[in-house]
């Protein structure tokens, strides 16, 4: 890939998606396209380009945003945002509206499934609602599988594993399956967070919107997390991941604990 190429590639998932590469993503870059342009017999990322960017293909146009904004991930990361997810829940008084997250940033739907198994531990079967969205269509069909290595499920405890896990065996072994119930608890939706207007969503009580801010330069990073904040009650909260933050930005959210904040 040359560094022509690069740019173009650059300019695209920004304007799609709203995440900056850097230089040194480049051999990543290179490295997530290259089946395709041997899938496509093309000879050259130029050429790869120009089919993606010309709108003759929508499908392989949604396939490459789907190789540049795939990041691995795992079941209960960040583990003090679960638990601070807890304590809210408990002090939560009985009855009224059902409790909602938004799991923002999904990818393959192992944060929106460790939110589910938090709520139904402690909030009875009508009493609650996850979204799970995402940009990659692709990522969004694995989360509605629901079926993992094993590996993601380390920081699983064992008795969610037990309650609401299936352990593969025989041609599965080393994988689990989310079971059917919480699967259908979950809803999907592919929602790119860089556009100028989300869809119409009802008010969350929690937005996860985790390890996605450090993909955003500085104005794009403020946009799309006012652009979320709209869909978080008064007095609801945010989380985002430990390496990011929302300081001097101007929104109305006060910092409760690292990486939480309580809209105000």
């Amino acid at each position: 890939m040359t560094d022509r190429e690069f740019v173009q590639f650059q300019r695209f998932i920004h304007e799609a998606a709203g995440i900056s590469l850097t230089e040194a993503k480049k051999p990543l870059v290179s490295g997530r396209l290259a089946k395709r342009l041997h899938h496509l017999q093309f000879n050259s990322y130029g050429s790869y380009f120009q089919l993606i960017s010309s709108g003759a293909a929508p499908e392989e146009t949604q396939i490459a945003i789907d190789l540049l904004t795939t990041n691995e991930t795992y079941f209960f990361r960040e583990v003090r945002h679960f638990e601070h997810l807890r304590s809210l829940l408990k002090e939560r008084k009985q009855g009224g509206a059902p409790f909602r997250v938004w799991s923002a940033a999904c990818s393959t739907g192992e944060e929106a499934y460790s939110i589910a198994m938090v709520l139904a531990d402690l909030l009875p079967p009508q009493g609650w609602e996850v979204l799970a969205s995402d940009i990659s269509a692709r990522v969004l069909q694995t989360g509605r599988q629901g079926h993992y290595p094993m590996a993601r499920a380390a920081h699983v405890p064992q008795e969610y594993l037990r309650r609401f896990c299936l352990k593969g065996i025989d041609v599965e072994e080393g994988t689990l399956l989310v079971s059917r119930v919480l699967r259908e608890c979950v809803e999907f939706a592919q929602i790119n967070l860089n556009a100028a207007r989300l869809p119409a969503l009802d008010k969350f009580d929690v937005i996860f919107l985790r390890n996605v801010l450090i993909y955003f330069d500085g104005e794009t990073k403020g946009l799309v997390v006012q652009r979320v904040l709209d869909y978080l009650r008064p007095g609801g909260h945010l989380y985002i991941g430990h390496s990011e933050s929302l300081h001097d930005m101007g929104l109305p959210v006060r910092s409760v604990a690292p990486a939480i904040y309580r809209k105000e």
